[in-house]
Formats: structure tokens, C-alpha cells, sequence
């Protein structure tokens, strides 16, 4: 019953409340039918309980492990194109700027880059904290709105050249 108490503990430490939520459960539920069991003498059940849960709490760090990297790769991929979004829509806003969009427009435009850059600064954080998944919450709504952005100022009306001679 340690060995599996301390496997279950293993694999809260890996991340498996986060990353093998049912396997760790399995795990918990099998060393609490091992206690069970010895509250009732039963010392054969009790040790197939233990030996259970010890080979789900290991099993349940393996997958954290696993999906763990996995969310670590999409989250970095994440921060690298919301990254690349933001700074393409820096240059949009650039080139709107000199070429007289609307000042409305052009205030619009800075308020959804500021946004933009805010989150990116806030998921850069949840990274740097291991918590990959935040990335992708913190990133998706504001990216879709610099996407939004950067088409409306592709899309804006510029004033017309001066007349021709």
C-alpha cells in the first residue's frame, strides 16, 4: 500500500491531476478498496488493490508525461504564430498610418494591437509557469480579434491621390 500511496503521489507530482485526471482517480479508488479491504482482514484483496493502484498511478504519470509535452509543443506553437499575427498587424498599422487611414480607424487598430500584446504577455507567463493549456485559452479570443484587426485595415478606404494634372 506505501508503494502505491507513493506512485499515486509520483504521478500528482508529474502532472496527473492535470494530464491523467481518470487514470490517477482509478488509481486513488483502487488504494482506497485496498484500505477497505484490510479494515476487513481480507489481505488477499487488499494486496490486488494495492498492486493495481500502484500500476495505474504509474501508469497515470507515464500519460501526464506524455500529454504534458505534447501541450508544452502546442502552447510554443501557439506564442509562435500569435506572435507572428502580431507582428504582422504592427506592420499593417504602420502602413496605415502613412498612407491616411481614418484616424477612428487607426485608434480601433492600436486598441486591438494593444490587446494583442497583452496577451501574448500573459500567455508568455502562463508557459513560463507550466501551464501550457492557459496558453491556448489566453491566446485564442485575442488572436481572432487582431485577425479581425489586420483585415480591417487591409480593407480600409484610403484617400484618394491628389488630382491628376
Amino acid at each position: 500500500m506505501q508503494q502505491a500511496q507513493s506512485a499515486i503521489d509520483a504521478a500528482r507530482t508529474a502532472g496527473a491531476d492535470e494530464y491523467a485526471h481518470d487514470e490517477l482517480a482509478a488509481a486513488e479508488g483502487a488504494l482506497a478498496r485496498a484500505r477497505t479491504a484490510v479494515d476487513q482482514r481480507d489481505y488477499r484483496l487488499a494486496l490486488n488493490n494495492s498492486l493495481d493502484s500502484r500500476e495505474r498511478a504509474q501508469t497515470a504519470a507515464s500519460q501526464a508525461a506524455s500529454q504534458k509535452a505534447a501541450a508544452r509543443a502546442d502552447a510554443e506553437r501557439a506564442l509562435n504564430a500569435a506572435a507572428a499575427a502580431l507582428a504582422g498587424a504592427r506592420a499593417r498599422l504602420k502602413a496605415a498610418q502613412t498612407s491616411g487611414v481614418p484616424a477612428r480607424r487607426l485608434a480601433d487598430a492600436r486598441r486591438g494591437v494593444a490587446a494583442g500584446e497583452q496577451a501574448v504577455q500573459k500567455a508568455r507567463a502562463a508557459f513560463d509557469q507550466g501551464s501550457f493549456r492557459s496558453v491556448l485559452q489566453t491566446l485564442n479570443e485575442p488572436m481572432q480579434r487582431l485577425a479581425a484587426t489586420s483585415g480591417d485595415l487591409e480593407a480600409a478606404p484610403r484617400p484618394a491621390a491628389g488630382r491628376p494634372r
